[in-house]
């Protein structure tokens, strides 16, 4: 039945586009945003994570708490038609450190799965272009790495070309889980700074009901090795307030 759901939200949300032709392919990684282009129809681009890292600080029970986090994540996108795409998503297996009160707890275990659908806008601009991704995450991982409940989203990407050298990009997250609301927002500057080799600068904004407001940036460089192989690397600082967050990612992407 969680299947049967999953599949009947994502047709209804993304049959709710309107016709669209796709923007030239480019990889999802990295960044809290996503691309606009789709993967070409007998492709699979595969995007994995080397890993990705997190570190934060928070006081409980007026004792500091301090959390590291290493997860291989990895996604494969495969073209259905020339605008549309699917996306199978897995957080992989991870690994977490955590010290409190001269104490130290290691745990291990597996995250949760996603499934989503990808389609591309047509706004009759070559400079301009857009792209649609329902998603639906399942809580399937280990408690440890886990959502807990699953998370349907529905988010939009827009993306303006201003040269050869910058283009800048929006993306806006619109998701529910347990009945709760959240709403993110991604503003992302790409540039590039000799030859295969490019930069990405992002702003990344989120409020969830019943939450205090987040705010995080970040920063990355990209390295195209050749039209199929891409390799990044990015890092991350969390902005909300008293307490330290940092994350970080070396990243691989290929086109099969």
């Amino acid at each position: 039945m969680k299947i049967i759901k999953t599949l009947s939200f994502l047709a209804v949300a993304v049959g709710c586009a309107s016709h669209a032709m796709a923007a030239d392919f480019s990889f999802d990684r990295p960044g809290a945003g996503f691309g606009t282009g789709i993967t070409p129809v007998g492709k699979l681009a595969w995007e994995q994570g080397l890993p990705s890292a997190s570190y934060s600080e928070a006081r409980v029970d007026g004792q500091k708490v301090k959390t590291t986090t290493l997860n291989a994540d990895m996604l494969f996108r495969t073209g259905l038609a020339e605008d549309l795409e699917l996306q199978l998503g897995w957080q992989g297996p991870a690994w977490s450190q955590t010290k409190a009160a001269g104490r130290r707890i290691e745990e291990h275990g597996l995250g949760d799965v996603s499934i989503g659908l990808k389609k591309a806008i047509d706004l009759n601009d070559d400079k301009l272009s857009m792209a649609v991704l329902a998603e639906a995450i399942l809580a399937t991982g280990n408690d440890e790495f886990s959502n807990g409940d699953d998370i349907y989203s529905l988010s939009s990407a827009v993306a303006y070309d201003y040269n050869d050298l910058i283009s800048t990009s929006l993306t806006m997250r619109y998701e529910v889980q347990n009945s709760d609301w959240a709403v993110s927002a991604v503003p992302t500057i790409e540039y590039k700074i000799a030859g295969n080799l490019s930069g990405f600068s992002e702003f990344f904004f989120r409020k969830a009901e019943s939450e205090e407001k987040e705010y995080a940036l970040g920063t990355g460089l990209i390295y195209a090795v050749n039209d199929r192989l891409q390799l990044d690397a990015s890092v991350g600082v969390d902005l909300n307030g008293a307490y330290k967050g940092y994350q970080s990612g070396l990243g691989v992407s290929y086109l099969f």
